[in-house]
């Protein structure tokens, strides 16, 4: 299984980065810094392509939050306070929320909804967004690029002992999500504060 994944990698890479940067992304950049290690993908070619990727999937959620307002409101009800966070980070950062959005956990759908919500100018999110897009592309593959063959050793590892690395990788998602949630917790109450 692992060989035909990495066959369709080196066949069919730029496609599948292209299409992993608008899905997810951190993830592929890594497999497509290791993959130009290895000589099967061109450095600046898989910048290129992954930054293409980012810039094409945070324009679709700018554009479903502008175009369908009222829809998204009402089916993502229980996301509000992540909207009101998104809103208030717009406020107080102008366009460097834009730039840093895709490296806010737990943001980085909803703050280009919510962006394309206000009446926020289009070409200019679309120009910082496309920057910001190239900018994560190149900070992601680059370090894949330059220690490629420690990360595959690391994975090689991460393999044989899984139960060192489940505990290792849960405790740190886990912190992730606590500081954000913590951040979101601030922001929301120095909005209130603000209202009283």
């Amino acid at each position: 299984m692992e060989d035909l994944f990495i066959a369709g990698l080196k066949d069919y890479g730029y496609t599948i980065l292209f299409f992993w940067s608008i899905i997810e992304g951190e993830i592929g950049l890594v497999m497509a810094g290791i993959m130009v290690h290895i000589g099967s993908m061109q450095y600046f070619m898989s910048i290129f392509v992954a930054g293409l990727g980012g810039f094409a999937g945070d324009q679709m959620y700018f554009y479903i939050g502008r175009f369908n307002k009222r829809r998204i409101q009402f089916k993502l009800h229980n996301q509000r306070r992540q909207f009101a966070l998104a809103y208030l980070l717009l406020k107080k950062y102008g366009w460097l929320i834009i730039f840093m959005q895709r490296y806010l956990y737990g943001l980085r759908t909803i703050i280009p909804m919510s962006i394309g919500i206000t009446q926020y100018p289009a070409k200019k999110f679309a120009l910082i967004n496309l920057i910001s897009a190239w900018v994560w592309a190149t900070i992601f593959i680059t370090p894949a690029y330059f220690y490629g063959a420690e990360i595959l050793d690391l994975l090689a590892y991460a393999k044989q002992h899984w139960y060192f690395a489940l505990p290792i990788i849960g405790t740190f998602f886990y912190g992730v999500h606590t500081y954000f949630k913590k951040m979101e917790q601030h922001f929301l109450n120095k909005r209130k504060s603000r209202l009283l």
